[in-house]
């Protein structure tokens, strides 16, 4: 079902395709949240929704021998983006401190969740790196400064993917936990006081604007930027590993999981 063809709410909507998900993938849902655009809080009219979910299956399928399929692609049309990550795949990454999972389990916007996720979330904690992260995000910053944002006339939702991992850096460094996935939390916490009115006027122009729409360069940003690029790179290069690289919290998350839902 297409959500021209729906009569209730993208989120009611969502919960739907969930629930089919589950039935057609013989599957639980834990988990599932915005991970977009929404969830940092600067939407275009016309952004999609960027579901992400975390599901787990029945104990006979982790104890067969053949390779075994880890995520579930289940729809990507002009509303919905809904793919999902097998238990098993979210906590191999936790163990990694992967910045995106630790942002899923942060996203300020949760279509369904479960008690099984809260233990999960508890578990991982013990798991994020500001050293992985700040290199996460300072490498997203760098990438997307470099591809969109050189130019005389930029689309201005991709200083959005800049300046966000740069706030994103700046919470590391003063707090050392997980950054917040809304941008607006990270600005009225770590933005420089001077570049308050310059990034106001960017969201008030961010969400009345087309993905696709572009305006003139902003140079107070993107000195800014041209700063704190060079600053995270070094910071980061200069932190110790701090890596929890003990699988056995994890495992034993694992184990009790799939024992006890099935």
């Amino acid at each position: 079902m297409k959500y021209k063809d729906f009569e209730g709410t993208v989120e009611e909507l969502v919960r739907l395709k969930l629930m089919e998900i589950e039935e057609k993938e013989h599957v639980k849902v834990l988990h599932a949240v915005e991970s977009g655009s929404r969830a940092w809080g600067f939407a275009s009219p016309d952004s999609d929704y960027d579901v992400r979910f975390i599901y787990i299956r029945p104990v006979e399928y982790y104890l067969k021998l053949q390779p075994k399929k880890d995520f579930i692609d289940w729809e990507l049309d002009e509303t919905l983006d809904i793919n999902g990550w097998d238990v098993s795949k979210a906590l191999q990454h936790f163990h990694k401190s992967n910045a995106t999972i630790f942002e899923w389990a942060n996203s300020p916007i949760v279509y369904h969740t479960t008690p099984e996720w809260e233990r999960i979330r508890t578990v991982s904690a013990n798991y994020f790196s500001c050293k992985s992260a700040m290199y996460h995000y300072y490498g997203t910053a760098n990438k997307n400064y470099q591809e969109y944002l050189l130019d005389d006339m930029v689309k201005y939702k991709k200083y959005f993917y800049v300046l966000r991992p740069l706030l994103a850096c700046k919470w590391i460094e003063k707090k050392a936990c997980p950054p917040p996935v809304l941008f607006q939390e990270l600005v009225n916490e770590v933005l420089e006081e001077s570049l308050r009115q310059a990034v106001e006027a960017l969201v008030e122009k961010k969400v009345q604007m087309a993905e696709s729409e572009k305006g003139r360069r902003i140079d107070v940003l993107n000195a800014y930027i041209e700063e704190k690029l060079p600053y995270y790179r070094e910071m980061a290069d200069g932190m110790e590993d701090d890596r929890n690289r003990d699988w056995d919290e994890l495992n034993q998350c694992f184990i009790n999981l799939v024992a006890s839902l099935f």
